[in-house]
């Protein structure tokens, strides 16, 4: 059987990854590390396997990676979709905010894949980094949040040269504006009016984002290494 783990997995994204891969045979571990409640609902319904960590402790990561790889046995794949955000005029953003996004999106990021290469050299496995459309493009009042995604899909081009002879492919997803708790700091109207400037006229959901991983850790994608897949309906065009 095959396994993974997933950062982030037990809100928004991170879950309905955890249940679509649950649900296709794949046996998963999770991370979560302030929602335990929700944690424990998505085990019980998928099997799922919770463990706790914050990616941004690197004690945390080495014990959550020696954890899943002794009830796992082997790791095939890695998702690191843990993730932050904040919205606001650069001029007032706090500097504890900008430490928490660079240390969960980026080091977190750096800090799992980093512990987890060994086991994907071990199964010629994948990693993939959940980045954002506006890693590409850049948003408005999310600087340094655009910035930590701009840097995933550098880290997956940078990382695919580097472990590509050893047989493991690093990919991204880039999200268009995804409809979870994430996006709280939008209003109805601002969500309508994204929907509206989006060519395929909605929002991206979790289930968009599973399929498209679904796809790059599959054999379908088995010569695809090092690229971005942008799922965002035509937004960035």
């Amino acid at each position: 059987m095959k396994t993974m783990i997933v950062t982030g997995g037990a809100r928004g994204i991170g879950a309905e990854l955890v249940r679509h891969f649950s649900g296709s045979g794949w046996r998963v571990a999770f991370c979560w590390n302030t929602s335990a409640e929700a944690a424990e609902i998505l085990s019980r319904e998928t099997g799922a396997i919770p463990l706790p960590c914050d990616v941004r402790s690197e004690d945390q990561v080495k014990d959550m990676l020696a954890r899943a790889r002794k009830q796992l046995g082997h790791i095939d794949a890695l998702i690191c979709n843990a993730g932050a955000a904040w919205s606001g005029l650069t001029e007032e953003m706090p500097l504890t905010e900008y430490e928490r996004l660079t240390d969960t999106n980026l080091r977190g990021a750096f800090l799992c894949v980093r512990e987890a290469l060994p086991d994907l050299r071990a199964s010629r496995g994948s990693a993939l980094l959940i980045s954002s459309m506006w890693g590409t493009v850049g948003a408005s009042c999310e600087t340094v949040y655009s910035a930590t995604k701009a840097a995933l899909q550098c880290m997956a081009r940078s990382l695919a040269k580097e472990v590509g002879p050893s047989g493991v492919r690093v990919n991204c997803v880039a999200p268009g504006a995804t409809d979870t708790d994430m996006m709280a700091c939008y209003s109805e109207a601002d969500k309508r009016a994204i929907a509206e400037d989006t060519p395929l006229g909605r929002l991206c959901t979790p289930r968009d984002v599973a399929l498209a991983a679904d796809f790059l850790l599959s054999d379908g994608a088995a010569f695809i290494t090092g690229q971005t897949l942008v799922v965002d309906g035509g937004f960035t065009l």
